[in-house]
């Protein structure tokens, strides 16, 4: 009689865990709205709506894929030594006896490799391309290399160990990030270069809506108890998952708040939201086999290893990722499977099943650690390889990079006909190069014109007064020039008005048309009244300058021969008054604050 309970219970716990098995699943499918929210979030407005897309459509190509070739590559019986699985057609030659459950729980994991991509190449890729490298990396990449871990292959019969992914999903995906990055080039404005082309000054994008961002994360957070947990087959061993996935990205993000805060001041938000993912990313090989103090080991070190990954992206090799994916994933991927063979321990429930030795630090010797760097680099080298090719092929044929009038404007409009994400708001962005270049004419040395040297002083060249009918009251010698031209030109313009000696401007983004009233678009198949473009409007006031030299250089660097390439308005003023001091006129316009 207890041999018939024990067989009902086992049959009772089995079926359990296979429902949790499909609900892990889910919870992994859920993931894709937190990816999607987070490269939202860490990004620009006006490139929404093709964040939202490309998202999408990693899941929706990806399951094509997978179902055409990339599940018989990862799951297929060994070829080639263990290299690659063979191909088959079982999904649809023999359905009714096909494994379900195993095709979908493979294909959400499938499919966050893809993901990861995204964010580093995110506000200046071609849709396209995107759509392109998303299948190959589904189709081809990433099954071959999971293969050699959970297929049964090579990394698998030697003893390398990565539960649930840091090497097999993020590291492969931090990698295909970098070198999509490299070869894409940064965004505009992102690096400033000096006359010998050394990069002089990193610029920052702050993302357009950091609560979407959190949004994300707190998404992922979630979903990583599933993308971890989901191939438990025990209560304990599940157990011991779900605390690991959760001490290891809270120790991170404290450790990260408590960096930034001592390191800049202030603990920085976004690089905290980053902390909480990196943490997750670390312990997602070694969950099932290691104890509360070796994930929070692996969070603290994660937490500044995510910090390290920005600055050196950033200042070291001057790869623009927008969302921090390469520093998140990748660093973070080769430090999560490097710490198997540090921190695994007998004491974990899941270490029974995962058939590898005790780590380092628990006296196992250096024997796992050797198997997990040497399953990093084998892995890592067939990533570099394969992505490289598949980059290069795209850039010769279709190209990977947008042009660079359509990364200004934005992708939403450009890619996908989209004029907003945010219908109703203006989300034109012209902030990350607001920037004016020191001239001659920028600072005279000190705060009271009168104290300045005579040298600064005649740096200025004698107020030009032009009598055109101006009533004498009126005429100062000063003059307002404004100046409505394409968003696309304002950095050509800037640089222009500098060179001229033009010390300072006000500029705004406006919308607006002329006589031809713009042109229209179409959302959902209807047409939308689009007749007022966005603009940009430059302000400034002269008196040194001739408004002539001004007109002249604004009219050569707007020049297309395209009706919008805008307009210049001069208008006469009177007075000028700067608040500090009480100066008037001439004195007043002098940049010495």
């Amino acid at each position: 009689m207890s041999g018939i309970t024990e067989g009902i219970l086992e049959a009772i716990s089995g079926e359990v865990f296979s429902v949790w098995f499909l609900i892990g699943a889910a919870l992994v499918f859920w993931m894709q709205a937190g990816f999607a929210m987070c490269e939202s979030g860490f990004t620009r407005a006006k490139n929404a709506g093709n964040i939202i897309m490309k998202n999408l459509m990693d899941f929706c190509i990806g399951t094509m894929m997978w179902f055409i070739c990339g599940a018989s590559l990862m799951l297929g019986e060994n070829v080639l030594n263990g290299f690659v699985g063979g191909l088959s057609f079982d999904v649809f030659a023999d359905y009714a006896n096909f494994d379900y459950s195993a095709f979908v729980f493979n294909l959400v994991f499938c499919a966050t490799t893809a993901t990861i991509v995204s964010g580093a190449m995110a506000e200046r890729t071609k849709f396209s391309s995107y759509c392109i490298y998303s299948a190959v990396i589904s189709a081809v990449i990433y099954p071959i290399e999971a293969h050699w871990t959970w297929g049964g292959g090579f990394l698998a019969e030697w003893g390398f160990h990565d539960y649930a992914g840091s090497n097999c999903i993020h590291m492969v995906g931090g990698i295909c990030a970098l070198i999509g990055a490299w070869m894409l080039g940064p965004r505009i404005g992102k690096f400033e270069r000096d006359k010998d082309g050394k990069v002089s000054k990193v610029n920052a994008f702050p993302g357009h809506n950091l609560v979407i961002a959190a949004l994300g994360v707190f998404i992922l957070w979630l979903g990583w108890y599933g993308f971890n947990g989901a191939a438990a087959t025990d209560v304990p061993t599940l157990g011991s998952i779900f605390l690991t996935t959760t001490v290891a990205p809270a120790v991170a993000t404290v450790v990260c708040m408590i960096y930034t805060w001592a390191k800049f001041g202030k603990p920085d938000v976004s690089m905290c939201l980053n902390a909480s993912l990196a943490g997750l990313v670390a312990i997602t090989a070694p969950c099932d086999v290691t104890d509360c103090a070796g994930a929070a080991i692996i969070g603290a070190v994660a937490g500044l290893l995510v910090v390290f990954g920005v600055w050196f992206c950033d200042n070291v090799i001057h790869i623009d990722d927008p969302v921090g994916a390469v520093a998140v994933h990748m660093f973070n991927g080769i430090w999560g499977t490097i710490a198997v063979g540090l921190f695994a321990t007998e004491t974990a429930p899941g270490f029974a099943v995962a058939d590898i030795t005790e780590g380092l630090f628990y006296g196992g010797g250096a024997g796992q650690l050797i198997k997990q760097i040497g399953g990093v680099a084998v892995t890592a080298v067939w990533t570099v390889a394969a992505i490289t090719i598949a980059f290069m092929i795209i850039k010769k044929t279709v190209g990977l990079r947008v042009s660079e009038e359509e990364e200004i404007t934005g992708l939403d409009s450009t890619e996908h006909g989209l004029p907003s994400a945010y219908a109703g708001f203006s989300i034109m962005d012209i902030s990350n190069t607001m920037t004016m270049a020191v001239n001659e004419n920028t600072n005279i040395g000190s705060d009271d014109y009168d104290k300045a040297s005579q040298a600064a002083r005649d740096a200025a060249v004698p107020v030009v007064r032009e009598d055109k009918g101006i009533a004498p009251e009126f005429n100062s010698g000063i003059s307002k020039v404004v100046i409505i031209a394409k968003l696309t030109r304002y950095d050509l313009l800037k640089k222009a008005l500098n060179e001229l000696g033009v010390t300072g401007m006000t500029v705004s983004q406006v919308m607006g048309c002329g006589v031809q009233k713009g042109s229209g678009d179409k959302y959902r198949g209807v047409e939308i009244d689009a007749t007022l473009l966005p603009k940009v409007k430059v302000e400034v006031v002269v008196s040194a300058i001739p408004v002539d030299d001004v007109i002249d250089t604004a009219k050569k660097v707007l020049y297309t021969g395209h009706i919008g390439d805008g307009k210049i308005f001069v208008y006469p003023l009177s007075r000028v008054v700067k608040v500090r001091t009480g100066e008037e006129g001439y004195a007043a316009l002098q940049d010495v604050e």
